[in-house]
C-alpha cells in the first residue's frame, strides 16, 4: 500500500496555497461565506478539550506565547490553520470552540475540533477523553440554536448549504489507535487495507450525515475543495 506523506509543513504550505489561489479567496473582499464549521483534531482544535478530562490540552504555556489572548487551547505558539482560514476568507474574528460558542456568535459558525480525535471513537482513548468524528450531536446542538436565530428549518437549511464544512480528521486514527496494538487490540488484527476500510466506511457514513443535516461546500485539508453530493451508489463523494 502506497504510503501517504501527511508532512504538516506539507498540508499548511497546501492550504495556504489553496486558498490563495481558489476563487472564494481575494484579498480585502468582503466575508466569503456566511458560516464555517471546523472538524478535527490538534491542527484545529481551538479549545474544547479545555473543559475534557485528557492529557491533551495546550491551555498554558508555552502555549500561545505569540497569540494575543495567550494559551487558550489552541496547539500553537500563536494563531492555527482554523484562525489563518478565517482571515483569508473575510471573517472579522476566529470562529468560536463550540465549549463557549453561545448566542448568535454560533450563526458565524462553530469549531467542533478536538485534540485525540479520530474516525473511530475508540482513537486517542488510552490519552483520555476527546470529541470523536461520530459526535455530530453537536452539530445539531447548533443547528437548534440557529433555528431560534433565523427562522423557521427551511431557512436554516438553506443557510447552512452555504456554509463551508471543513474537515482535518485521520491521522490519529493510525498514530493513536492503529500502531499501537498494546492499547487498541480492537484493530491490531485487522491488516491495513482492512483497516482503511472500516476507516473509509465510517468517514462516508459520517460525512453523509453532515449532507443530511444541511452540509453542501466541503474541503478536507488532507485532499482538497469540494462539494459534497450523494452519487449514485448513494456515497457521499467530493
Amino acid at each position: 500500500m502506497a504510503r501517504i506523506n501527511t508532512n504538516p509543513k506539507l498540508v499548511a504550505i497546501f492550504v495556504i496555497y489553496f486558498f490563495m489561489t481558489s476563487h472564494v479567496f481575494t484579498h480585502g473582499a468582503q466575508q466569503q461565506v456566511p458560516c464555517l464549521f471546523f472538524f478535527g483534531a490538534s491542527l484545529t482544535d481551538n479549545g474544547n478539550n479545555n473543559m475534557l478530562n485528557t492529557v491533551l490540552k495546550s491551555n498554558y504555556p508555552p502555549y500561545g506565547i505569540d497569540f494575543f489572548a495567550g494559551p487558550t487551547g489552541r496547539f500553537s505558539n500563536g494563531r492555527n490553520t482554523p484562525d489563518f482560514i478565517t482571515q483569508l476568507l473575510g471573517f472579522n474574528n476566529s470562529i468560536p470552540p463550540f465549549a463557549t460558542a453561545t448566542g448568535s456568535a454560533i450563526a458565524k459558525g462553530v469549531n467542533y475540533a478536538s485534540a485525540g480525535a479520530g474516525i473511530l471513537d475508540d482513537t486517542s482513548r488510552a490519552l483520555g477523553d476527546r470529541i470523536s468524528m461520530n459526535r455530530l450531536s453537536n452539530h445539531q446542538t447548533t443547528i437548534s440554536g440557529l433555528s431560534s436565530l433565523l427562522g423557521p428549518s427551511t431557512q436554516v437549511q438553506d443557510y447552512l448549504n452555504k456554509c463551508l464544512y471543513i474537515v482535518e480528521m485521520g491521522s490519529n486514527d493510525y498514530v493513536n489507535n492503529y500502531i499501537q496494538p498494546q492499547n487498541y487490540p480492537e484493530t491490531a488484527s485487522l491488516t491495513p487495507d482492512q483497516f482503511a476500510a472500516l476507516l473509509i466506511q465510517q468517514y462516508t457514513t459520517q460525512l453523509k450525515a453532515l449532507y443530511t443535516s444541511g452540509a453542501r461546500k466541503g474541503c478536507n485539508l488532507r485532499c482538497s475543495a469540494s462539494r459534497l453530493h450523494p452519487s449514485s451508489a448513494g456515497n457521499v463523494s467530493s
